[in-house]
């Protein structure tokens, strides 16, 4: 398998154990991925088919777990064993993947920081971005859409020790979903979903947002459509439903009765379908004030 073969068969794994899919579907699909993945350290890091399997070392099924296990220490020996063939062998597993036609997300090259013993910033995390990474960004052809691209890498690379390919990739994919679904790239509905999505990504109150879209658990088809109060964390939304809750209590709350008198007459419509209620608004020794509405026409008086 190519690795764009892998990478579509891996969020074909991920859904269908989002999905609830039965476990003999998921072990057909972990044994298309043990005959068919030669892996190279890149090439589970672009793909992310390491990650999404590694998940299901925890399936509640105890043949899935055991299969997924055995795979992922399949790839790892794999990896390991070109580590240790030299620096040549090193450097044919970390080499780019080249960039494809067509639709496909378009993937730069691999920054020279980003080693196969693990990336270390060279900054503090808060303050990383694709420049201060050494990212190179110009991946699709339009300035614009590349400018989104690094803007989406900033939101992903905050507070985050990921390699730079590995979030570089998302960063790609995730433009590529907005700009299928809200493009092309002059309409301000994908420039806006643009900044939202980096606006949220970087909210400090909110990191789980970004840990959820870096492991998998959010698609970047799910992530360009989500609304603004999808996007928000478990405490803010918590906030606003309990928000929510009071206003609806204080609507249910009774309102002050109004007295019908037939007695008093409209002098708009001359209607004797007026609601009243009484307030003392002078001295206690002087009657009372009524506040008089017509439910005819609607106007109000006092007497």
């Amino acid at each position: 398998m190519d690795a764009k073969e892998i990478e579509v068969k891996s969020k074909a794994l991920a859904k269908a154990t989002t999905q609830g899919e039965p476990s003999s579907t998921l072990l057909d699909m972990l044994a298309d991925l043990r005959k068919g993945v030669q892996a190279t350290e890149e090439l589970l890091r672009s793909t992310r088919v390491g990650i999404i399997v590694n998940k299901l070392k925890q399936h509640k099924s105890p043949e899935v777990a055991k299969q997924a296990g055995e795979l992922v220490s399949k790839w790892r020996a794999q990896v390991n064993k070109q580590k240790s063939g030299g620096a040549s062998a090193s450097r044919g597993s970390s080499s780019p993947r080249p960039s494809q036609n067509g639709s496909s997300t378009p993937v730069a090259a691999t920054p020279s920081s980003d080693k196969s013993g693990g990336f270390k910033p060279s900054v503090a995390p808060d303050k990383r971005t694709w420049k201060t990474d050494g990212v190179n960004t110009s991946v699709t052809g339009s300035k614009l859409r590349d400018n989104c691209t690094g803007l989406i890498y900033d939101g992903l690379c905050f507070n985050s020790t990921e390699a730079p390919t590995v979030i570089l990739a998302m960063a790609t994919q995730v433009e590529q979903a907005a700009h299928t679904a809200l493009g092309p790239e002059s309409k301000p509905e994908y420039r806006g979903k643009i900044r939202s999505l980096y606006q949220n990504l970087k909210n400090k109150s909110n990191p789980k947002l970004r840990v959820r879209v870096m492991a998998g658990d959010i698609t970047p088809q799910e992530f360009v459509t989500m609304s603004s109060e999808q996007l928000m964390s478990d405490d803010l939304r918590k906030e606003l439903e309990k928000i929510k809750k009071e206003n609806m209590n204080n609507a249910m709350v009774a309102q002050q009765e109004r007295s019908i008198s037939k007695s008093l007459q409209c002098g708009k419509c001359g209607q004797r379908k007026v609601t009243y209620t009484e307030a003392q608004t002078r001295s206690a020794d002087e009657p009372m004030t009524l506040f008089c509405t017509c439910t005819n026409c609607g106007k109000s008086w006092r007497q």
